[in-house]
């Protein structure tokens, strides 16, 4: 691979076809010498792990409108920022975003480190992340790679050793190739070819700036790199959640332990289930005695297990835990409320959701 050619060539096609992204200066500003603002880069970098674009550009919109700055957000109630975050998932990185910003006003006068080394050091950024952040809001020449990017490259060189152990190889490849003067660019310019033209099936190759020194295309087998080791079947898990309604029909709601899965969420009670072990069903589950009634299952897919969930439901004013609230139905969505919580609570009640004010 030609450095020079290879990142002029892709900057070429970036400067024509680069996404329209809110968090995004487009090029020309950028070539411009316009730097976005960090806070604005780190909060959409950290919405996008594991999530689509299409996904995060509305919760993006949302949090900049209740909180424009790094130092609104580390003032801002815990229980707002969860409820903000409710349903993109991977909660922990909604904690972490808040102790983050946190650390960023109380250590860093409200400015975020410039380097990829000292942006690690904060909580909820890793590798990727920190890299991503200093060059596309600081312009550290430093190599970003995501699953785009190793995409690219394991192509482009055939790599034959599998992931994640030719993660080091690629950003060494990487590092070698990317520009001094446009990093930031860059590193947005190989996620969209990823993202667009160099997908994992069917590849459009005839359409990409640098098809030329691509060796899995010269080859015919695209679509076998990155290597990747076989993957692990998904456990599947069973347990219980329980729907209380009071004579008002308020749905009785509790907060999950701050740590462990769906931590600092709402939910509804449940047994004890997790990703290694089932919960308690049946009749024997219920947390007290009462006229219950079965009221469907709920299945969700966690990122390393299948979570199958029967519902129960009853009305009553009787407080299934002494730590809860009840929430008006009209009002629940406005909870800090994850997709499994939904979707337990609309199978005992369909219509929950619709009931808004």
């Amino acid at each position: 691979m030609r450095p020079l050619s290879f990142s002029q060539d892709l900057l070429g096609w970036y400067d024509r076809h680069a996404r329209v992204l809110p968090w995004r200066l487009p090029p020309a500003r950028s070539k411009a010498g316009a730097r976005p603002d960090a806070y604005s880069v780190w909060l959409s970098e950290i919405m996008l792990q594991q999530t689509q674009v299409a996904t995060v550009r509305d919760y993006y919109r949302n949090f900049l409108e209740k909180w424009p700055t790094v130092e609104a957000l580390a003032a801002a109630p815990t229980d707002d920022v969860m409820k903000a975050w409710a349903g993109l998932g991977y909660y922990s990185r909604a904690r972490n975003l808040k102790k983050c910003a946190e650390t960023v006003v109380r250590d860093h006068h409200g400015k975020f480190p410039r380097t990829a080394a000292e942006l690690k050091a904060l909580p909820g950024i890793g590798d990727y992340t920190s890299a991503a952040i200093a060059a596309i809001a600081f312009g550290e020449p430093v190599a970003v790679v995501d699953g785009n990017i190793e995409r690219i490259i394991a192509r482009r060189h055939r790599i034959e050793t599998p992931l994640p152990a030719a993660k080091s190889e690629i950003r060494d490849i990487v590092q070698s190739v990317l520009p001094r003067e446009r990093p930031g660019d860059f590193a947005q310019a190989m996620m969209d070819l990823g993202a667009s033209l160099c997908s994992p099936r069917n590849p459009a190759c005839g359409l990409c700036p640098v098809m030329a020194g691509c060796a899995a295309r010269k080859a015919g087998d695209m679509e076998r790199f990155p290597v990747k080791p076989p993957k692990a079947g998904k456990p599947s898990r069973k347990g219980a959640a329980f729907v209380v309604r009071n004579r008002e029909g308020g749905i009785f709601l509790v907060r999950r332990p701050a740590s462990g899965l769906l931590g600092g969420m709402a939910g509804i009670p449940t047994t004890g289930w997790t990703a290694r072990q089932d919960g308690a069903t049946g009749k024997g589950a219920l947390p007290f005695s009462g006229d219950w009634q079965r009221a469907g299952t709920a299945r969700h897919t966690f990122t390393h297990f299948h979570l199958e969930l029967e519902i129960w439901l009853t009305e009553s004013d009787r407080m299934p835990v002494p730590d809860g609230w009840w929430s008006a139905v009209h009002d629940l969505a406005g909870e800090a409320l994850p997709t499994v919580m939904k979707k337990a609570i609309s199978a005992a009640l369909p219509d929950a959701f619709r009931q808004r004010r």
